[in-house]
């Protein structure tokens, strides 16, 4: 199913994402209220007018929920599955499921991270039943282009000269080359940590691992791509 289409939870459709809508969380300016907390607070907003049998309010508060969450969502599915179709299965799986079990949220928590826990625990169920019907893992064509769009937009040069440009382009493709050559879980860590904002507690409680290997896995990646990135500008 794709991700532009409709959800179903027990037979009724869910309306779509926003077409354009990225998701992206903006800087939050000083006594402003986190996009965290908002998705956090539409939850909640969700949960009660199920509660008093609002159904169609239901639906279209949680159709703001997944409009702000599908394009993180789907980055960490394709980090796991490393299959864009596939990836986006688990991801709209993971909606589904949140709107189903959302009577079981608990506001005092983040929901993103709730959310991160049903698509993650849905992504190794996808690992697993991939494994017992293969030995073996089938390469991906287009494998590294997520990661790239993420670093492209994150660097994208401003208002520079061209020359200044093209230096900050031939600097993001070298950093680029060197992410996707990062292990698995190091590449998925930089990635969570640098260009989707979170911390490494939040990494930690998303991926079930503990705070410290989250930590580990940080230091090496970055170990990597500065001795990579030193390597490169010597060899100049």
């Amino acid at each position: 199913m794709s991700r532009h289409e409709q959800m179903t939870a027990g037979g009724t459709a869910l309306p779509a994402p926003v077409d354009g809508a990225s998701g992206d969380k903006p800087f939050a300016a000083p006594g402003s209220v986190r996009p965290l907390e908002i998705e956090t607070t539409l939850a909640g907003q969700v949960q009660d007018h199920l509660a008093a049998g609002n159904d169609h309010a239901a639906r279209d508060l949680f159709a703001q929920i997944v409009t702000r969450q599908q394009r993180r969502a789907s980055r960490i599915a394709w980090h796991y599955l490393r299959d864009v179709a596939e990836a986006d299965e688990a991801v709209q799986d993971a909606f589904v499921k949140a709107y189903t079990h959302i009577a079981s949220f608990q506001r005092h928590l983040s929901f993103e991270v709730w959310l991160t826990r049903i698509l993650i625990n849905g992504c190794l169920d996808r690992q697993k039943a991939r494994t017992r019907r293969s030995r073996w893992m089938l390469p991906v064509a287009d494998a590294g282009r997520r990661d790239q769009e993420i670093i492209e937009h994150a660097t994208r040069p401003a208002d520079r000269s061209p020359e200044a440009q093209l230096l900050a382009r031939e600097w993001r493709d070298q950093l680029i080359a060197e992410v996707q050559k990062l292990p698995d879980r190091q590449r998925l860590v930089f990635m969570m940590c640098h260009y989707a904002d979170h911390s490494t507690r939040d990494v930690a409680e998303m991926t079930g691992l503990n705070e410290s290997t989250v930590r580990v896995h940080l230091f090496r990646a970055i170990r990597k791509l500065r001795k990579a990135m030193e390597g490169r500008r010597h060899a100049i």
